[in-house]
Protein backbone atom coordinates (compact mmCIF):
# COMPACT_ATOMS: atom_id res chain seq x y z
CA UNK A 1 0.00 0.00 0.00
CA UNK A 2 2.89 2.41 -0.78
CA UNK A 3 1.46 5.90 -1.67
CA UNK A 4 2.33 6.92 -5.01
CA UNK A 5 4.64 10.12 -4.11
CA UNK A 6 7.16 9.85 -6.97
CA UNK A 7 5.44 11.93 -9.63
CA UNK A 8 3.94 14.52 -7.19
CA UNK A 9 7.67 15.30 -6.34
CA UNK A 10 8.69 15.84 -9.95
CA UNK A 11 6.25 18.32 -10.87
CA UNK A 12 5.90 20.43 -7.44
CA UNK A 13 9.51 20.76 -6.87
CA UNK A 14 10.80 24.12 -8.22
CA UNK A 15 14.34 23.39 -9.93
CA UNK A 16 17.44 25.58 -8.85
CA UNK A 17 20.17 26.44 -11.41
CA UNK A 18 23.71 25.70 -10.36
CA UNK A 19 25.69 28.67 -10.57
CA UNK A 20 29.94 29.49 -10.46
CA UNK A 21 31.11 31.04 -7.66
CA UNK A 22 32.20 34.08 -9.86
CA UNK A 23 28.41 34.38 -11.22
CA UNK A 24 27.37 34.18 -7.83
CA UNK A 25 29.10 36.86 -6.63
CA UNK A 26 28.19 39.24 -9.42
CA UNK A 27 24.52 38.02 -8.63
CA UNK A 28 24.73 39.64 -5.43
CA UNK A 29 26.10 42.68 -6.90
CA UNK A 30 23.74 43.47 -9.59
CA UNK A 31 20.29 41.65 -10.51
CA UNK A 32 17.37 41.09 -9.32
CA UNK A 33 17.30 39.56 -5.73
CA UNK A 34 14.12 37.97 -4.04
CA UNK A 35 13.76 38.93 0.37
CA UNK A 36 11.69 35.98 1.58
CA UNK A 37 9.50 36.49 4.36
CA UNK A 38 8.00 33.44 6.51
CA UNK A 39 4.12 33.70 6.77
CA UNK A 40 3.76 29.76 8.41
CA UNK A 41 5.23 26.95 9.00
CA UNK A 42 4.63 23.02 9.65
CA UNK A 43 4.99 19.44 8.88
CA UNK A 44 4.92 18.05 5.40
CA UNK A 45 6.37 14.98 3.39
CA UNK A 46 9.16 16.46 1.65
CA UNK A 47 9.55 14.62 -1.91
CA UNK A 48 13.11 15.14 -2.22
CA UNK A 49 14.08 14.16 1.45
CA UNK A 50 11.60 10.99 1.04
CA UNK A 51 9.75 11.27 4.57
CA UNK A 52 8.39 14.04 6.82
CA UNK A 53 10.09 17.25 7.51
CA UNK A 54 9.45 20.95 8.56
CA UNK A 55 8.76 23.17 6.26
CA UNK A 56 8.18 27.05 6.36
CA UNK A 57 5.87 28.96 4.00
CA UNK A 58 7.44 32.10 1.96
CA UNK A 59 6.46 34.96 0.10
CA UNK A 60 9.05 37.55 -1.45
CA UNK A 61 9.88 40.52 -2.64
CA UNK A 62 11.88 41.43 -5.73
CA UNK A 63 14.06 44.20 -5.64
CA UNK A 64 16.29 45.47 -8.66
CA UNK A 65 20.11 45.37 -6.87
CA UNK A 66 23.10 47.73 -7.88
CA UNK A 67 26.23 47.36 -5.89
CA UNK A 68 24.66 44.96 -3.21
CA UNK A 69 22.18 48.06 -2.33
CA UNK A 70 18.24 47.19 -3.14
CA UNK A 71 16.93 49.57 -5.27
CA UNK A 72 13.79 49.43 -7.22
CA UNK A 73 10.81 47.20 -6.06
CA UNK A 74 10.30 44.27 -9.32
CA UNK A 75 7.28 42.98 -7.76
CA UNK A 76 6.96 39.66 -5.56
CA UNK A 77 7.32 36.26 -5.81
CA UNK A 78 5.38 32.83 -4.46
CA UNK A 79 4.13 31.47 -1.81
CA UNK A 80 6.41 28.84 -2.34
CA UNK A 81 7.47 25.88 0.78
CA UNK A 82 11.07 25.32 1.88
CA UNK A 83 11.90 21.95 3.17
CA UNK A 84 14.17 22.71 6.67
CA UNK A 85 16.18 20.23 5.83
CA UNK A 86 17.02 20.11 2.51
CA UNK A 87 16.16 23.56 1.92
CA UNK A 88 14.61 22.56 -1.42
CA UNK A 89 11.48 24.55 -2.40
CA UNK A 90 8.24 23.41 -3.84
CA UNK A 91 4.98 24.76 -4.90
CA UNK A 92 2.53 25.04 -1.88
CA UNK A 93 0.17 22.08 -3.36
CA UNK A 94 2.94 19.93 -1.51
CA UNK A 95 1.10 20.44 1.24
CA UNK A 96 -2.00 18.77 -0.07
CA UNK A 97 -0.46 15.83 0.42
CA UNK A 98 -0.55 13.95 4.06
CA UNK A 99 2.43 13.24 5.95
CA UNK A 100 3.29 9.19 6.63
CA UNK A 101 2.47 9.85 10.15
CA UNK A 102 -1.42 10.86 8.45
CA UNK A 103 -0.99 8.65 5.80
CA UNK A 104 -0.85 5.69 7.77
CA UNK A 105 -3.56 6.64 10.12
CA UNK A 106 -5.80 6.84 6.87
CA UNK A 107 -4.79 3.37 6.19
CA UNK A 108 -5.57 1.78 9.34
CA UNK A 109 -9.44 4.01 9.59
CA UNK A 110 -9.91 2.72 5.53
CA UNK A 111 -9.06 -1.06 7.19
CA UNK A 112 -11.07 -0.17 10.23
CA UNK A 113 -14.35 0.84 8.04
CA UNK A 114 -13.97 -1.61 5.32
CA UNK A 115 -14.04 -4.62 8.26
CA UNK A 116 -16.96 -3.15 10.25
CA UNK A 117 -18.89 -2.31 6.86
CA UNK A 118 -18.51 -6.41 5.73
CA UNK A 119 -19.27 -7.13 9.04
CA UNK A 120 -22.71 -5.14 9.54
CA UNK A 121 -24.01 -6.92 6.73
CA UNK A 122 -24.36 -10.12 9.22
CA UNK A 123 -20.96 -11.63 9.10
CA UNK A 124 -21.13 -11.54 13.59
CA UNK A 125 -22.14 -14.87 13.49
CA UNK A 126 -19.75 -16.97 12.36
CA UNK A 127 -16.78 -17.61 13.91
CA UNK A 128 -14.25 -17.61 10.74
CA UNK A 129 -15.66 -14.40 9.56
CA UNK A 130 -14.82 -12.79 13.21
CA UNK A 131 -11.37 -14.23 12.79
CA UNK A 132 -9.96 -13.03 9.43
CA UNK A 133 -11.67 -9.76 10.38
CA UNK A 134 -9.72 -8.94 13.55
CA UNK A 135 -6.55 -10.40 11.77
CA UNK A 136 -7.32 -8.07 9.03
CA UNK A 137 -7.26 -5.49 12.22
CA UNK A 138 -4.34 -6.33 13.80
CA UNK A 139 -2.50 -6.13 10.90
CA UNK A 140 -3.68 -2.61 10.37
CA UNK A 141 -2.49 -1.67 14.35
CA UNK A 142 -5.41 -2.39 16.18
CA UNK A 143 -3.49 -5.04 18.79
CA UNK A 144 -5.59 -4.88 21.23
CA UNK A 145 -8.75 -5.95 19.18
CA UNK A 146 -11.21 -9.23 20.30
CA UNK A 147 -13.62 -10.62 18.75
CA UNK A 148 -15.78 -9.55 21.71
CA UNK A 149 -14.75 -6.34 20.97
CA UNK A 150 -16.04 -6.36 17.29
CA UNK A 151 -19.08 -7.61 18.09
CA UNK A 152 -20.13 -5.37 20.13
CA UNK A 153 -19.41 -2.69 17.82
CA UNK A 154 -20.79 -3.58 15.20
CA UNK A 155 -24.23 -4.32 17.27
CA UNK A 156 -24.29 -0.87 18.36
CA UNK A 157 -23.45 0.39 15.00
CA UNK A 158 -26.84 -1.90 14.16
CA UNK A 159 -28.63 0.75 16.43
CA UNK A 160 -27.45 4.05 15.18
CA UNK A 161 -30.73 5.98 13.62
CA UNK A 162 -31.70 4.06 10.36
CA UNK A 163 -28.58 1.87 10.25
CA UNK A 164 -30.76 -1.59 11.29
CA UNK A 165 -33.30 -0.69 9.03
CA UNK A 166 -31.28 0.11 5.69
CA UNK A 167 -31.21 -2.50 2.95
CA UNK A 168 -28.00 -4.21 1.75
CA UNK A 169 -25.61 -1.57 1.71
CA UNK A 170 -27.98 1.67 2.25
CA UNK A 171 -27.11 5.21 2.03
CA UNK A 172 -25.40 5.97 5.89
CA UNK A 173 -23.10 3.11 5.07
CA UNK A 174 -22.24 4.11 1.28
CA UNK A 175 -21.05 7.68 2.82
CA UNK A 176 -19.23 6.37 5.21
CA UNK A 177 -16.94 4.36 3.15
CA UNK A 178 -16.45 7.33 0.92
CA UNK A 179 -15.56 9.54 4.14
CA UNK A 180 -13.21 6.95 5.16
CA UNK A 181 -11.66 5.70 1.68
CA UNK A 182 -12.42 9.03 -0.56
CA UNK A 183 -9.45 10.78 0.42
CA UNK A 184 -7.49 7.99 0.99
CA UNK A 185 -7.35 6.58 -2.66
CA UNK A 186 -5.32 9.32 -4.65
CA UNK A 187 -2.55 8.50 -2.29
CA UNK A 188 -2.64 5.06 -3.10
CA UNK A 189 -0.88 3.10 -5.85
CA UNK A 190 -3.17 0.93 -7.51
CA UNK A 191 -1.79 -2.01 -6.02
CA UNK A 192 -2.54 -0.38 -2.16
CA UNK A 193 -6.02 0.23 -3.13
CA UNK A 194 -6.73 -3.18 -4.55
CA UNK A 195 -5.31 -4.89 -1.19
CA UNK A 196 -7.78 -2.77 0.71
CA UNK A 197 -10.57 -4.36 -1.30
CA UNK A 198 -9.04 -7.85 -0.69
CA UNK A 199 -8.92 -7.66 2.68
CA UNK A 200 -12.98 -6.78 2.74
CA UNK A 201 -13.24 -9.39 0.02
CA UNK A 202 -11.29 -12.34 1.91
CA UNK A 203 -13.40 -11.56 5.46
CA UNK A 204 -16.75 -11.59 3.45
CA UNK A 205 -15.75 -14.85 2.09
CA UNK A 206 -14.76 -16.69 5.42
CA UNK A 207 -17.83 -18.28 5.69
CA UNK A 208 -18.40 -19.00 2.34
CA UNK A 209 -19.56 -17.29 -1.17
CA UNK A 210 -20.47 -13.70 -1.27
CA UNK A 211 -23.97 -12.82 -0.21
CA UNK A 212 -26.14 -9.85 -1.90
CA UNK A 213 -25.38 -7.61 0.86
CA UNK A 214 -21.17 -8.58 1.32
CA UNK A 215 -21.18 -8.05 -2.73
CA UNK A 216 -23.16 -4.54 -2.64
CA UNK A 217 -20.21 -3.24 0.71
CA UNK A 218 -17.57 -4.65 -1.58
CA UNK A 219 -18.60 -2.73 -4.76
CA UNK A 220 -19.50 0.83 -2.81
CA UNK A 221 -16.04 -0.25 -0.87
CA UNK A 222 -14.51 -0.53 -4.66
CA UNK A 223 -16.09 3.23 -6.10
CA UNK A 224 -15.00 4.57 -3.29
CA UNK A 225 -11.15 3.46 -3.49
CA UNK A 226 -12.15 4.72 -7.37
CA UNK A 227 -11.22 0.83 -8.94
CA UNK A 228 -13.40 0.42 -11.94
CA UNK A 229 -16.14 -1.82 -11.90
CA UNK A 230 -14.38 -4.55 -14.29
CA UNK A 231 -11.35 -4.48 -11.97
CA UNK A 232 -13.64 -4.73 -8.76
CA UNK A 233 -15.12 -7.89 -10.17
CA UNK A 234 -12.15 -9.34 -10.91
CA UNK A 235 -10.77 -8.69 -7.94
CA UNK A 236 -13.91 -10.35 -5.91
CA UNK A 237 -13.06 -13.67 -7.69
CA UNK A 238 -9.29 -13.15 -7.34
CA UNK A 239 -9.85 -13.29 -3.74
CA UNK A 240 -11.73 -16.60 -4.28
CA UNK A 241 -8.78 -18.53 -5.18
CA UNK A 242 -6.42 -19.26 -2.66
CA UNK A 243 -3.03 -18.11 -2.76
Amino acid sequence: MLPDRGRIGRNSRIPAKPVSRGRALYRRMFGVHTAWDTVGDGEFFCPACGGDRNYQRLTGRRRFVLCGLPLVPRGTRGPVVQCAACQDLFDPDVLDHPTTVRLSAMLRDAVHTIVLAVLSTGGTCARATLDTAVAALHGAGYDDCTEEQLVALVEALATDAGRATEPDCGPGLAIELHEALGPLAPHLAPAGREALLLKGARIALADGPYTTPERDVLTTAGCALTICAEDVTRLLATARTPS
